[in-house]
């Protein structure tokens, strides 16, 4: 009997995260949604990461809308798959089994058959909820080990801290610059984990290689284990950007996964997973089933080629691959041969060969090289992308290499956690912030992010190895490791809207679900939704469009009459909140205005003693930095 391997398709949720920034508006959703439905994948990863929040961010629509939309159109003939983040789902801090139960319910409701669960410190219990609410609603618990490795050590960012006269808790001596700390991240922690999520009652299991880091090599190892000491299919998860993606994927089929991960021609390589065309041909050559109807996936290929060309702003590449359609185009026979090479350096696990051959046929089809510095700094690529881009807005480019260096000792003084959303980007803002710091003759810890804080104190769940208690009281002001407790969660507020006819901001319980993940967002995009139906139902009423602020005679004066200190934004944000008011008194170290960054809430502190005379900033605005947030007499 033909050997089988089941394909999760992720262009329109991991694909057009890792490639495009996750702009595909609906329209474009449903251009290809027709030809989907007759292309067979066994699952389509199309909701959750970071879909639910751009699309109201950026694109004015409603998610639940997105994933019914697709559900309606799909049907049956797939699977539809999302990913949500443990206790986390897709924000930036724990949620109550309430919001978790509730988010579930409604999620199956609309269509999704599986959530991929993971937490970033690979703690078990944090996915505990989830997999009871998704099984609860009748979906399956595809529940991913978060792969990653120890980092390497070199003495770089202790030479720029013995610069400033700053040292970090865990600067060592020269000669165990390169092992800080006992391996960690073995073959027999990831199987432990696994088996953990198993007992839970997980439908799949998933090595999710979220940096693209997993070597072959380390494939050819971690998957026969897996097979061997699981009861449940073993799905494979990689990205192409360091450059192994392609070779891993290969030896995870040859080395038994049950299910891999692809993206679709136009949308594959580079941060995204492989191409479903090029495993297509390692399968044929195998005499693998892959169950896909192809000139299916021709014809989205076809639709998603125009559908890049409309996002080129966002493409993070720039770089299209050839033409190519598998079932209708030949080969070279020096490239056809790189195909049976690759396959022979997997079974004679000669992983240099096998990387050169996947190498030859990727560069071949145009897709990008493997990013080298990516590969060295062992980060994920939206990391790396997110630092740049926070150093661009800050001015400090100059310090990239800085404190891409500092990653590996921020991390093992958070306790080591994986590198992946939302670790990888509270890591990875950490050490821009601390190159920052040490540059400017600061200390490397000055003023970390609620996240980081929240981390170190342990609301996040057990890090892999243990903080250091010196460390978490240099943090957070306590020794003691406090884990998140949910009976002092809030729910956010849900105020009346008097201006849109009385009507509640959220109108349903999955608009409140939307307010209780995304505050911030969430807030700006359903009160849009309410000025809209008001406006639909009242074609008479004209609200005036609001006037951008800008400098008149009256706020000139404004400026000019300032008498006390002004606190500044040390970075470019949104105002999340005001924690003072004028008239209020505050010390120096009091929080005056919690600023969004790069996703991370900093609680600004007041660098002055006395009375604030004048709030310059509400909530939601976005501000620039150095510009005035609170006057203090």
């Amino acid at each position: 009997m033909k050997q089988k391997l089941l394909v999760r398709d992720l262009t329109l949720r991991d694909g057009q995260q890792s490639s495009f920034a996750t702009r595909m508006t609906q329209s474009q959703i449903d251009r290809v949604l027709p030809y989907y439905k007759n292309a067979a994948f066994y699952a389509m990863e199309v909701w959750g990461g970071a879909v639910p929040d751009a699309v109201m961010r950026y694109l004015g629509e409603n998610p639940w809308d997105r994933l019914k939309k697709i559900s309606d159109a799909i049907g049956d003939s797939s699977k539809l798959a999302a990913l949500s983040r443990g206790r986390n789902l897709f924000g930036y801090a724990p949620y109550p089994d309430e919001i978790i139960d509730g988010f579930f319910k409604n999620a199956v409701e609309c269509g999704l058959d599986i959530m991929r669960i993971f937490d970033a410190l690979n703690d078990v219990d944090n996915i505990k909820s989830s997999v009871k609410s998704i099984k609860k609603y009748g979906g399956l618990a595809d529940c991913a080990v978060c792969y990653t490795i120890d980092p390497k050590y070199g003495d770089e960012e202790d030479e720029a801290e013995k610069k400033k006269g700053i040292f970090g808790i865990f600067a060592k001596k020269k000669t165990e610059e390169t092992t800080r700390h006992k391996e960690v991240f073995t073959d027999d922690y990831f199987v432990n984990k696994a088996k953990e999520m198993e007992a839970l009652g997980a439908d799949i299991i998933t090595i999710k290689d979220m940096s693209g880091l997993i070597s072959p090599s380390r494939v050819a190892s971690l998957v026969p284990l897996f097979k061997q000491q699981l009861h449940v299919p073993v799905d494979f998860h990689t990205h192409c950007t360091p450059g192994y993606g392609l070779a891993s994927v290969l030896t995870a089929i040859m080395k038994g996964a049950d299910i891999v991960d692809t993206v679709i021609w136009y949308f594959a390589g580079g941060p995204a997973a492989p191409a479903i065309e090029l495993i297509y041909i390692f399968c044929k050559k195998l005499g693998i089933d892959i169950g896909v109807n192809m000139e299916a996936v021709a014809k989205i290929n076809n639709e998603l080629y125009e559908i890049r060309k409309e996002l080129a702003a966002y493409d993070t590449v720039k770089q299209f691959p050839k033409a190519f359609n598998p079932l209708s185009d030949m080969l070279p026979s020096e490239i056809d041969r790189e195909f049976d090479n690759a396959i022979e350096a997997v079974n004679k696990n000669e992983e240099n060969a096998l990387l050169d051959a996947c190498h030859a046929i990727e560069a071949y089809f145009g897709f990008p090289k493997p990013n080298e510095q990516v590969k060295n700094a062992e980060i994920p690529g939206g990391m790396y992308t997110n630092m740049v881009a926070q150093l661009k807005e800050l001015n400090e480019m100059d310090i990239l290499d800085d404190a891409l260096k500092l990653i590996p000792s921020v991390r093992l003084d958070a306790g080591l956690p994986p590198l992946v959303t939302p670790t990888s980007q509270i890591i990875g803002v950490q050490a821009v912030n601390s190159a920052i710091n040490l540059k400017h003759g600061r200390p490397k810890y000055q003023n970390p992010s609620n996240q980081f804080i929240a981390l170190v104190k342990g609301e996040y769940g057990k890090t892999p190895v243990p903080i250091d208690p010196k460390f978490r009281k240099q943090i957070t002001g306590s020794t003691e490791e406090v884990p998140y407790d949910t009976g002092k969660y809030k729910r956010q507020d849900n105020p009346i809207l008097p201006e849109f006819g009385g009507v509640r901001l959220a109108k349903d319980e999955k608009e409140q679900l939307l307010l209780e993940l995304f505050p911030t967002v969430a807030a700006s995009f359903l009160r849009e939704q309410r000025k809209k139906e008001y406006l639909a139902a009242h074609p008479e009423i004209v609200i005036e469009k609001e006037e951008a602020s800008e400098v008149t005679p009256q706020s000139q004066n404004e400026e000019n009459s300032k008498r006390g200190n002004v606190m500044t934004s040390p970075m470019p944000g949104n105002i999340v909140k005001i924690l003072v008011k004028e008239g209020d008194t505050v010390k120096r170290g009091d929080g005056l205005v919690i600023l969004e960054a790069m996703k991370m809430e900093n609680t600004i502190p007041s660098e002055f003693s006395g009375k604030v005379a004048r709030v310059y900033v509400k909530k939601g605005d976005n501000v620039g930095a150095g510009q005035p947030l609170v006057e203090i007499v």
